[in-house]
């Protein structure tokens, strides 16, 4: 561009002052280089309309030294602008690298064998830019079967994710040391309340806030599940190419929410033998809809993919889920997939 604007000068008459033109050169480098580069093209594009004025025989006229000093001084701008740039970017790298260490240690991916489960984990932020949300997932294992929690806190921003960080502790924890799944549950209703209760009580955002949640226990022994809902989603079972809905009948009231009454948190159990195969998902993934408004068809898809190791269901299914929404959901969506090994 200096070079065009230098021999575009020297075409045109002397009384046509081409140099301010220059001025473009400096301004479209801090648009992607350093400020060092920056610079070099600013000090760059002086040093052509100085040669400019020297062949116009103007060099001494106040019209081409105020052109000069203008874009000495918006070269100078640009500079700035490109130095501030760099250091918000070297901001910005080091927050997404905190946010990927901060989701590593609070969505651990599930170990792909515990016990004589095959287990395997996605989640999908709905931000493009985001690395840590509301949704939670863990796998914990017991002297006598795995346990497994999946979960959406419904809050908006820090509270969330400090409610989902501060739940996964205490499931992680307490998952060993409660015998029952009921007296679990409750523990994690009673962490919650301390949490909301820590507090400032005229906070809105904590207070609108809770946590839909399935709590699983799969014993090692018999092949049987045991499921608290607490107002989530229930979970699939795919077996011998149909999938089944295992709906309980009547799931407490989402965690956070308990103080409304005395939630009475009853598991329900299904069948769960070699070879079958569990999808736990949060409403991220049933709630994503299409361009025409029609919501993410989770069973009819899951149905083509039950003969499929738990990885693979889950790519199958996140495949097609971004192809549904166009590649951008509109809500944070978790699955995890379980199979009980034949033979163990």
């Amino acid at each position: 561009m200096i070079v065009v604007i230098m021999v575009a000068d020297v075409l045109t008459p002397v009384s046509v002052h081409l140099g301010p033109l220059l001025v473009v050169a400096p301004a479209i480098t801090a648009s992607f280089a350093s400020p060092r580069l920056t610079a070099a093209i600013g000090a760059l594009a002086v040093a052509a309309d100085v040669l400019i004025g020297i062949h116009d025989e103007g060099l001494g006229t106040l019209n081409v030294q105020v052109g000069l000093g203008g874009l000495v001084v918006v070269s100078l701008f640009v500079v700035l602008f490109a130095l501030i740039r760099d250091r918000q970017r070297r901001e910005l790298t080091q927050v997404r690298s905190v946010a990927t260490v901060v989701q590593t240690v609070l969505l651990r991916p599930v170990p792909e064998r515990l016990g004589p489960l095959h287990l395997a984990s996605a989640y999908l932020a709905a931000e493009a830019e985001a690395q840590i949300g509301g949704d939670i997932y863990a796998a914990v294992r017991t002297s006598h079967g795995t346990r497994l929690i999946i979960g959406d806190a419904r809050g908006k921003g820090l509270p969330a994710i400090s409610e989902a960080a501060a739940l996964l502790g205490v499931f992680r924890e307490a998952a060993r040391r409660s015998p029952e799944l009921p007296a679990l549950v409750a523990d994690l209703e009673d962490s919650f309340d301390l949490t909301q209760g820590q507090s400032d009580a005229a906070d809105e955002v904590y207070a609108e806030s809770f946590v839909t949640a399935a709590v699983l226990d799969i014993s090692d022994e018999r092949p049987i599940l045991s499921i608290v809902s607490c107002g989530h989603p229930p979970p699939l079972l795919l077996r011998e190419g149909r999938v089944i809905s295992l709906d309980v009948g009547r799931p407490a009231p989402p965690l956070g929410l308990g103080g409304l009454g005395e939630p009475q948190y009853v598991p329900t159990e299904f069948s769960f033998g070699e070879d079958d195969l569990l999808l736990l998902y949060t409403d991220g993934v049933i709630e994503a809809r299409d361009a025409a408004g029609i919501f993410f068809p989770l069973e009819r898809k899951a149905a083509r993919l039950t003969g499929e190791q738990p990885a693979a269901l889950l790519k199958g299914i996140c495949d097609d889920l971004l192809e549904h929404v166009g590649g951008r959901l509109g809500d944070d969506a978790a699955l995890i997939a379980i199979r009980r090994i034949a033979g163990t």
